[in-house]
Order: structure tokens, then C-alpha cells, then sequence
């Protein structure tokens, strides 16, 4: 699913910079998405919380199946030709805020199912295979996106997506049905969002992971404006655009099989705030450079430091966050962090058109420096955090 994602994500943004040629038309791309998910996002993790994850994760998956095909149907060469640009550009604009509500609901399902699978006591490690697997889908996904519209262009490729779509729909099935852990079954849907954030914005370490990350992605979006470089800059067509884009989740996927045989539990604050700041470096180093392979050097270095926050966020939320609670606290970290992403690409999009797009990558990057450095300062139990002792207290529950 999340290479099927990841692939779609990347055909659209080439395939709106190529109708428009404007930086501005990729922010619109995050905006749409991220409309709908934050709008819904604490609604969807109510909805979570009440019903059955597999059946749930299953309508998300037929949905996103569903979106495909209208793109498909979009990116026929006919209709391109055809069709008014500004109808077929809109009418990408609709289908990707559609995606939108569909990932109000997949982030939050999937996060409880993960819980209902996994024993407590290996969380940790669990959590490392499983970003592994969605990196895997990160790396993957781009790449053969880029390639793919080099060999069999926009619309076929989209084909392919629809039909990786179906698959990740066959192997879901697989999986049994898994009980609703939530006593509070039929709760009144406001009481439920008050609980839910309440609990987040109480639980200080928790609001301090999203809330950091969500300021470094929102800031560091500088892959929402990767088709300028890759077409603009670094002159490199849709195979170097595939391997630009390609190269942060290379980065992340070494570090997420190295963390697996090396945790990141211990000091666990400090490396969060160390890696973020070294995302932030690369994110500057690659705004400024002029050469392909140091660009891509330069994202696979982001990569690897995102890879390590991301372990530790994800850890830290697992370990956290009570069963009956997962599907509003994922909402919740859905709306500070995974919507930053869209946000992240319209800021992108937005400060490029009005400074330019060097400029606007290394002001998110020095922004990014600026929020690590003020958090590490203003919070010093974040500073002390570490995981150690939460694991340890799982183990004896299972015991």
C-alpha cells in the first residue's frame, strides 16, 4: 500500500509540474491532501477506536484503489489532449483531496492494528521492522516511479498503481478480524475527541515528539519542490527525479535495519534532537548544491537522520499510549506530523514562488536548526528521555 502510494504521490506531482511548470501547482498538491485529512483526522480516530481495524483498514484500501483509476482515466493521453489543462489539473486537485480523507482514516487503523498483532514487549523492535516496511515502500515506490514514466509514461504508470493497489488489498485478507479492545463502545463522538486530545496534550513527551517533528518536516519540505530541481537545476530528467526522490528513504531503510540490531532506546531524547538537527543540515546542503550525486548524497544523509526520528517517535507512541485510546492518539500525531508533510509541500511551493526555490529549501532547513535548538533548551526532561524503563515495565505486564 504505501508503495503504491508513494508511486502515485511522485506521478502526480510530475505530471502537474509538467501541465504547469509552476512550483506553486505542487504546494496545491499537499494542500489538497491535507484539507481533508486534518479536517477529519480527529473524527477518523474516533471512528477507529470503535470499529473493527481489518474490516476498516479494508474500505480504506478499496477507496485509495478507487482514486487510482480516476487517474488513470485522467492521465489518458486522449483526455490530456483534449480536455481544457485547467479541467484535467482540477480534476487531480479533487481526486488527490479525496486521498485525503482516505488517509484521515488508514494512518490511525493501521497504527491500532499494529498494536492488536504485536506483543507489548517487543514494540520497539517491532516498530523498527515496521517503518523498515514503509520505507521500503518509500524507497521502492519513487524510483519505479520515476522510471516508469521515462518508460511507459504518466498513464501507464498509473495503471500499475491501481494494480498494486488490488494486490495490497488481496494480502490484507490474510489477516484475521481482531477484537475492539475500546470499553467505551457507542461513547458521544465530542467526549471521545476531548479525551483524546486531552490525553495527548497531558502527555508531555508525547507532545514533544510530534510537535518537533512536526515543526522539522513542515520546514524541510523541500521533496514537494524535488521536480524543479531534478527538471530546472540539476537538469536530470525523470530517472534522476526518480533516484533524487528515491534516495531519503534509501538513508531511512539503512538505518531502520541497522536500529534493528542496535537499538535507540537509551538517551533516546538526545538522539531525537540529534537527528532532527542533522535532517535540518542536509536539508541546507542540498538547497545549495549544484551537483547531482552531492544532492542525492545530501538526501540520503536526510534520510538516514529521519529514519532514526522516526524509530524513536513511533516508539515512543506505541509504548505511551493505552489500546483503547491508539486510534484518537494517531489521529492526533496524523495532524501534527503526517499532515505537515502536505503542509510542508504547500510552504515549499509557497516560499519558492516568492523567493525562490534555493532560497525557500535553505530558509526550511535553518528554520529546522532554529526549532531543534529552542526545544532542547526550553525542555530538559525531553533532553533526559529514555525508553529503557518503559520496555521494562511492558515486559512484566506480559509476564
Amino acid at each position: 500500500m504505501v508503495f503504491a502510494w508513494s508511486m502515485q504521490f511522485v506521478v502526480i506531482e510530475w505530471q502537474v509540474y509538467s501541465l504547469t511548470k509552476d512550483p506553486l501547482s505542487l504546494g496545491i498538491i499537499g494542500l489538497m491532501e491535507v484539507i481533508p485529512a486534518v479536517t477529519l483526522a480527529l473524527f477518523a480516530g474516533h471512528i477507529v477506536d470503535q470499529k473493527e481495524k481489518r474490516g476498516l483498514l479494508v474500505k480504506c484500501i478499496i477507496g485509495f484503489s478507487v482514486i487510482s483509476l480516476g487517474l488513470f482515466l485522467l492521465t489518458w493521453p486522449r483526455v490530456v489532449g483534449e480536455w481544457p489543462t485547467k479541467t484535467v489539473l482540477y480534476s487531480i486537485y479533487f481526486l488527490v483531496f479525496l486521498g485525503g480523507i482516505v488517509r484521515a482514516f488508514l494512518g490511525p487503523t493501521i497504527f491500532s492494528l499494529f498494536s492488536l498483532i504485536v506483543p507489548k514487549k517487543v514494540y520497539p523492535n517491532a516498530a523498527t521492522w515496521s517503518s523498515s516496511v514503509w520505507q521500503m515502500g518509500g524507497v521502492i515506490g519513487p524510483a519505479t516511479a520515476g522510471f516508469c514514466i521515462n518508460w511507459i509514461g504518466v498513464h501507464w504508470s498509473m495503471c500499475l498503481i491501481f494494480g498494486f493497489s488490488l494486490i495490497a488489498l488481496l494480502n490484507l485478507f490474510q489477516i484475521p478480524k481482531k477484537p475492539i479492545l475500546n470499553p467505551k463502545i457507542g461513547e458521544p463522538v465530542f467526549k471521545s475527541l476531548r479525551e483524546g486530545v486531552k490525553f495527548v496534550f497531558n502527555t508531555k513527551i508525547i507532545l514533544g515528539a510530534i510537535t518537533l517533528d512536526m515543526i522539522a518536516v513542515l520546514f524541510g519540505g523541500a521533496i514537494a519542490l524535488l521536480p524543479v530541481f531534478a527538471q530546472d537545476i540539476l537538469h536530470v530528467g525523470s530517472e534522476g527525479f526518480g533516484i533524487l526522490r528515491a534516495a531519503p528513504a534509501v538513508g531511512a531503510l539503512i538505518t531502520m535495519f541497522t536500529s534493528a540490531y542496535f537499538p535507540l532506546n537509551k538517551n533516546a531524547g538526545m538522539k531525537l534532537l540529534a537527528a532532527i538537527f542533522g535532517f535540518g543540515l542536509c536539508i541546507i546542503a542540498f538547497g545549495l548544491s549544484t551537483w547531482f550525486w552531492i544532492s542525492v548524497l545530501a538526501l540520503f544523509f536526510s534520510g538516514v537522520t529521519d529514519g532514526i526520528s522516526m524509530i524513536i517517535r513511533q516508539t515512543i507512541l506505541q509504548l505511551r499510549t493505552p489500546d483503547h485510546m491508539r486510534g484518537r492518539v494517531a489521529s492526533v500525531n496524523s495532524m501534527f506530523v503526517g499532515s505537515s508533510n502536505e503542509l510542508g509541500a504547500f510552504e515549499s511551493g509557497l516560499t519558492a514562488k516568492l523567493m525562490g526555490t534555493v532560497t525557500a529549501v535553505v530558509f526550511g532547513g535553518s528554520m529546522t536548526l532554529i526549532t531543534v535548538v529552542a526545544t532542547g533548551i526550553i525542555s530538559p526532561a525531553f533532553r533526559k528521555l529514555d525508553l529503557r524503563k518503559d520496555i521494562e515495565e511492558h515486559e512484566k505486564e506480559e509476564e
